[in-house]
């Protein structure tokens, strides 16, 4: 034995490719394992979500609201949607939940009347989520 040899035994600084290769291969499977659940979970998310856009809204007078929104999103799953009116200090005068059933179109074009308790000076659709 050389004195090298020696001295990697004693301090046990073997030259084993054995033990890297089962720590990277180990490294490997865990970092694939990550981001297969991560590639899952995003597109588990985005067939999941639902977009909206508000085309118009105008004030009726001082008891409701009309507004005109599309959606866009699953189309063979109800989607519900919350409505909102808002005075001109952005409190919530008025609010509706609405639930559309499955359609063929995956745009959709609605349109609310929301009640006020006041007058509104806008209207907007706050979220729409899949029941």
């Amino acid at each position: 034995m050389t004195i090298q040899s020696l001295l990697d035994e004693r301090y046990g600084r073997s030259r084993r490719r054995g033990r890297r290769a089962v720590a990277w291969t180990a490294l490997g499977t865990v970092s694939v394992a990550v981001v297969g659940a991560l590639a899952w979970s995003t597109v588990s998310n985005a067939a999941a979500s639902v977009d909206s856009d508000v085309l118009a809204f105008s004030v009726v007078d001082r008891h409701s609201v009309q507004v005109s929104f599309q959606i866009t999103g699953n189309a063979d799953r109800e989607v519900a949607c919350v409505i909102e009116a808002l005075d001109a200090d952005f409190g919530i005068v008025g609010w509706k939940v609405v639930v559309y059933p499955p359609r063929q179109e995956q745009t959709r074009a609605h349109e609310v009347s929301v009640p006020t308790v006041g007058l509104a000076t806008t209207g907007l659709v706050n979220s729409c989520w899949l029941p």
